[in-house]
């Protein structure tokens, strides 16, 4: 990967840059410098300054906004202008003083070398540093080449002492499309037994990158089969050895399919295009749609021959999506919108179309707070999570459940009940307990087609009360 021009850095930071330079040593480094290699628009400008003491920095950065010195007994400065927020950080030096990530001493050393200063990063990748006013890279460690092979490799043997990183290596190799060098691999296999020293915060932050800005998600999951850590994920970890008929899946066990189906989704336009919480979702979903196949797999008799099968693995899987998410500590809401994209990912396979509006609008309500649209997707990627095989069949059956949801304008959210408790109020019946299940007769028919607006809906209702009269209160 060639460097053909200069860094573009915005004018407001480069005159920041210009008067940090009388008193200290200015570099570009981590983020996004690794992103500007890779011919990406850096998210974020971070800024390690040497040769200065931090009292002197933050005077000259105060003319240029606020500066939050919270982050002082690390040596790092947050300065907040109109143009955004940059950290300004001294070279520092840590040491391992206890168990997890917190348990570092940090100690800033406006001396240090910049390989000595990049040394401490946990990957040679982020180990590249910038210098702006000559337009040169400092990469003692070899993390350009490292980019350009597309290799992710620890810097230094001190990447053992914060089990942390491996599951950043695990969202580094699918945000990149990134291989684990061998020598990393042995690392992050000496130190798996740490992973209980991390918080479930931390775990959660590095799932959730792995989940929204994935370009090759299966390369994350390689990470941790590789390196001893996909036990610790216990429902993914089922996957590995889980066989399926070779007819329907060629592509080898549940995980491979997985890792197949994963890539697939995150190729689809709606997915690229969806915010982080709607791309979140759906990965989990694809992710978990096959947590039930280990627990049902069996040989069965199908067509006159024996063949693995699983049967009743959607509803089995539901449990088992909710036990992992919390287990991660994602947020509620996830599971509720995840589970039911498991539990009815095969719909297109169960039902005969052409589907039928009852079907259809039944369907609706019990994917809420998901949506048919949402599981369309899981269902496209299941479909070409099976490579080679294409089956024009399946997609049709995908196409026309997606085609009756848009006519039925359910295809992005589910029925709501047009006959309410006011209703009855108006008809002239007090509350009683009788209102719940006579709306819900009024919703079950309402779904089955019976009535389709407000004012149907109250004749149906009259007549409803007409042939099972409520006492007036």
């Amino acid at each position: 990967m060639a460097k053909n021009s200069a860094m573009v850095i915005p004018s407001k930071l480069r005159t920041v840059l210009e008067s940090v330079r009388k008193v200290g040593r200015p570099r570009i480094v981590g983020g996004g410098v690794r992103d500007w290699l890779l011919g990406l628009k850096p998210k974020d400008f971070d800024l390690e300054v040497a040769g200065v003491n931090f009292d002197t920095l933050q005077r000259a950065l105060a003319p240029f906004g606020a500066t939050n010195i919270v982050g002082r007994s690390f040596g790092v400065i947050k300065l907040h202008t109109a143009a955004g927020e940059h950290d300004f950080s001294l070279p520092r030096r840590e040491s391992k003083t206890g168990a997890g990530h917190r348990g570092f001493a940090v100690e800033p050393d406006p001396q240090l070398s910049d390989a000595e200063a990049a040394a401490r990063r946990d990957f040679t990748i982020n180990a590249i540093a910038y210098d702006p006013f000559e337009d040169t890279l400092i990469d003692p460690h070899g993390g350009r080449e490292d980019l350009e092979r597309r290799i992710l490799r620890h810097t230094s043997d001190a990447f053992a002492e914060d089990p942390l990183r491996v599951l950043r290596a695990f969202q580094f190799a699918a945000r990149l499309d990134l291989t684990l060098a061998p020598e990393t691999i042995a690392l992050c296999r000496s130190i798996s037994s740490a992973f209980s020293e991390l918080a479930v915060e931390r775990v959660w932050a590095e799932w959730d990158k792995w989940a929204t800005q994935s370009i090759k998600p299966s390369r994350g999951l390689d990470v941790l089969r590789v390196t001893d850590w996909l036990r610790h994920f216990p429902e993914v970890a089922a996957l590995h050895g889980t066989p399926q008929d070779p007819e329907w899946h060629p592509e080898g066990d549940a995980l491979v399919h997985t890792q197949y189906c994963l890539d697939a989704l995150v190729n689809l336009p709606e997915w690229q295009n969806a915010p982080p919480a709607h791309r979140r979702q759906l990965t989990f979903a694809v992710l978990a749609h096959d947590f039930g196949k280990p627990a049902t797999t069996e040989k069965g008799e199908r067509r006159g021959e024996l063949r693995w099968i699983s049967p009743g693995h959607e509803a089995a899987g539901a449990p088992l999506t909710d036990a992992f998410l919390s287990r991660l500590g994602a947020p509620h809401d996830l599971k509720d919108h995840v589970r039911p994209l498991v539990q009815f990912h095969l719909y297109h396979h169960h039902g005969e179309p052409p589907f039928s509006d009852s079907s259809v609008r039944r369907l609706a309500r019990k994917l809420a707070p998901a949506t048919i649209s949402d599981l369309c997707l899981v269902m496209r990627a299941d479909h070409d999570g099976r490579p080679p095989l294409h089956s024009e069949d399946t997609l049709n059956r995908i196409g026309e459940l997606a085609a009756k949801a848009h006519q039925l304008e359910l295809q992005n959210n589910a029925p709501k009940p047009i006959i309410l408790g006011r209703h009855l109020l108006t008809l002239g019946y007090a509350p009683c307990p009788q209102f719940k299940p006579i709306l819900a007769t009024a919703f079950e028919a309402q779904l089955d087609g019976a009535f389709s607006d407000e004012a149907s809906g109250i004749a149906w209702l009259q007549k409803h009360l007409r042939e099972h009269p409520l006492e007036l209160g």
